[in-house]
């Protein structure tokens, strides 16, 4: 399986984006979808994930309310719509993608994600 990470670029505070992870090969395995980032001289972190089905979507606290993940199951590709973005979000996107059909409380562990993408780069300026 390979994770196609796109949609990052340069924004302004204030500025909407739209980050999307297409799988290729052996997809239809993956129940769980996820994205993670990591800022310049800060360790990787979670910022949301959603499974295949009848999960609800899971969002850390510094994206909760301004972003939203989604996920085309024919396709098995996962959206994440990020609004009133900050200077603070400024971080290489990851898409993420498990096997498993992960509970709330292991969403936010990348050692429960099997694959992962190549990461997307999103800068905001202030």
């Amino acid at each position: 399986v390979q994770l196609q990470a796109s949609g990052g670029g340069l924004v302004q505070t204030g500025d909407s984006l739209r980050l999307s992870c297409a799988p290729s090969g052996l997809t239809s395995g993956l129940c769980t979808m996820g994205w993670f980032r990591q800022a310049p001289g800060k360790e990787r972190e979670f910022v949301a994930a959603i499974r295949r089905a009848f999960g609800t979507p899971y969002y850390a606290d510094s994206v909760k309310g301004r972003s939203t993940i989604s996920r085309d199951n024919a396709r098995n590709t996962v959206y994440l719509q990020m609004n009133s973005l900050k200077p603070d979000d400024t971080a290489v996107y990851y898409c993420a993608a498990s096997s498993g059909c992960l509970i709330s409380s292991s969403y936010s562990s990348d050692i429960r994600y099997n694959y992962w993408g190549q990461g997307t780069l999103v800068t905001v300026s202030s």
